[in-house]
């Protein structure tokens, strides 16, 4: 091929290269993944056959179901929840009821908070959340965190883990327990990051603050919980981790036990033992 013309089907060909890679640049993204919708069981479905009563399994373990009352976040009794109860899948209670043989080997004892959640109280926090006007409820749980990021900041979203029926909030309480404050509505409220023998004495050891406590001072390793408060934290996680459950590093009360029968599902039955399978 004589030189001219090669050097002509040279320059056609980086020519054809350099349009195709302009091209390829211009070629439209594709599209970012989207979060799948959540799609609740039926509320008029009952719970799974596998779902128990934490009483039945463990008697000895306290329930202090706080969205069943008027003393939580919210301030009022929470959507979903008629009775006071823990509901958990099998799975989760045993492994807490072996928890619970650990702890009392310690001097110590669970005291639960919460347990499955159905979707409907997840919705509840979340329209609460959203309301700027309901304030009435921050001297206690959020003193220092405006209300605007209680999204922003983890401590409260919806799906929850705890509507799969495998996940708890708790803490440690002394054997004995003491007595328990009595909650009254309208009380003067006291900061949850306030020292134990100031805020709400609910009967737990000192965890360096109060349950439900949308402050950094309760995440799990904050810095600035030194002391006995530590111990009882480090105490509780690893009786929890013994036994297949994972904190949430937000929030030192919140573990998930590992082996969930239903990671991916989020369950809207009422907390209530009609809710249950007939044994």
């Amino acid at each position: 091929m004589p030189a001219r013309v090669a050097r002509r089907v040279a320059r056609t060909l980086a020519l054809l290269l350099a349009v195709a890679a302009v091209a390829g640049c211009q070629r439209p993204p594709a599209p970012a993944p989207q979060p799948s919708a959540v799609t609740p069981s039926p509320s008029g479905s009952p719970a799974p056959a596998d779902f128990v009563l934490l009483s039945e399994v463990d008697p000895s373990i306290a329930v202090d179901i706080r969205y069943a009352t008027a003393h939580n976040f919210v301030g009022r009794p929470v959507d979903g929840y008629p009775e006071p109860l823990c509901l958990l899948t099998r799975t989760a209670a045993e492994a807490l009821r072996r928890v619970q043989l650990a702890a009392r080997a310690q001097g110590r004892s669970l005291r639960v908070y919460d347990c499955y959640r159905p979707q409907r109280a997840a919705d509840d926090f979340v329209r609460w959340a959203k309301d700027p006007a309901d304030q009435r409820t921050k001297a206690e749980f959020y003193p220092q965190v405006p209300k605007s990021k209680l999204f922003d900041e983890g401590y409260i979203g919806a799906p929850t883990s705890h509507s799969s029926g495998s996940t708890v909030d708790l803490t440690l309480e002394p054997v004995p327990a003491p007595p328990r404050a009595t909650y009254r509505p309208g009380q003067p409220l006291v900061a949850c990051t306030a020292p134990a023998g100031q805020r709400f004495a609910d009967g737990g050891v000192d965890m360096g603050t109060g349950f439900d406590c949308f402050d950094s001072l309760a995440h799990t390793d904050d810095p600035r919980v030194t002391g006995t408060p530590r111990q009882n934290r480090q105490l509780l996680r690893r009786l929890m981790k013994q036994n297949g459950f994972v904190n949430y590093d937000r929030e030192w009360w919140h573990y998930r036990h590992a082996d969930d029968p239903y990671p991916e599902t989020y369950f809207d039955f009422p907390v209530a033992v009609s809710s249950l399978r007939p044994r």
